[in-house]
């Protein structure tokens, strides 16, 4: 199907030509500075890890056990498919620079992996990680993602996210400084940011030297200090024809050399509370293709 987007599909298919490659959730255990004390206790108000670990992630697994058996649940489908360590849950970056490394270098030995991608925050990414990082991209395929949420510092603070803008902006500048693949990730619809504050952000973040950018719905998991705060005082939440107008109107905002892999997360059923769409991934992205495809 022809995409209307530079869309991550067609990206990371030139990046391994030779082979399909998979992504490898991995939960090696970390923590964040906003949960364990350093920054905060509570978390950002939104966090539930629960809505986006599989099965296999396991974090009392080793790296490489949680690896084979991702290998194994996705083989079935693709015999002949590489995979990339995604280091995902909670701050993969948080840790003294040498247990990175261990870690880090553990998944590359595994058979079939051929690299990692790192999702971590803005403020947890020292000079000395990055070096390390800088050499590690000139043997494998490294993506680091970062967590940016907003671009509004009132709204990163309302979040309890622990960071500001500005620590956003300096992580990826000095990340795409030293060469490595550099992505990022956005919420569309949280709590004080109405259709034109999520437009207003747009040619912001699309001035940051990113290669890939995520972009997620704003959904409210039972449990979170954002579901006390909808059921006391609950904000607008957007409706599938909502969130892809907006989105439309986001993209004609982004550079066209930006690459975007995604638009939703879609979180279990019994953990959410809002928005019900009833939509698996892919069918929310023919709805927003085919909205391009008619504009």
């Amino acid at each position: 199907m022809m995409m209307y987007y530079n869309d991550f599909g067609t990206w990371i298919r030139k990046q391994f030509p030779d082979f399909r490659v998979q992504k490898i959730s991995i939960d090696a255990g970390f923590s964040c500075p906003n949960r364990d004390g350093k920054i905060s206790s509570g978390g950002c108000t939104y966090c539930d890890n629960r809505t986006f670990n599989p099965s296999y992630c396991d974090r009392k697994k080793s790296i490489s056990e949680q690896l084979e058996e991702g290998k194994a649940f996705f083989s079935r489908k693709y015999p002949d498919m590489k995979y990339l360590a995604y280091f995902q849950a909670y701050t993969n970056t948080y840790a003294k620079v040498e247990q990175l490394r261990e870690m880090y270098e553990e998944a590359l030995r595994v058979e079939d992996v051929v690299g990692i991608v790192i999702g971590t925050r803005p403020d947890c990414m020292s000079d000395e990680l990055l070096d390390y990082l800088e050499e590690l991209n000139k043997r494998t395929f490294l993506l680091v993602e970062y967590g940016i949420e907003s671009a509004n510092d009132d709204t990163l603070r309302r979040i309890n996210r622990g960071h500001d803008f500005a620590c956003s902006r300096d992580a990826v500048e000095r990340t795409h400084a030293r060469g490595i693949l550099t992505g990022g990730h956005i919420i569309i619809g949280l709590p004080g940011e109405d259709a034109e504050e999520s437009l207003r952000q747009a040619p912001i973040i699309s001035s940051l030297p990113l290669d890939i950018l995520k972009i997620h719905q704003m959904q409210i998991i039972k449990g979170t200090r954002l579901a006390q705060e909808y059921a006391e005082h609950p904000f607008h939440v957007y409706s599938v024809e909502e969130y892809i107008d907006v989105i439309v109107r986001f993209i004609r905002l982004l550079r066209p050399d930006l690459v975007l892999e995604r638009f939703v997360s879609q979180s279990p059923k019994e953990l959410l509370v809002a928005p019900k769409w009833g939509l698996k991934n892919y069918e929310f992205t023919n709805l927003l293709n085919n909205r391009l495809k008619s504009r």
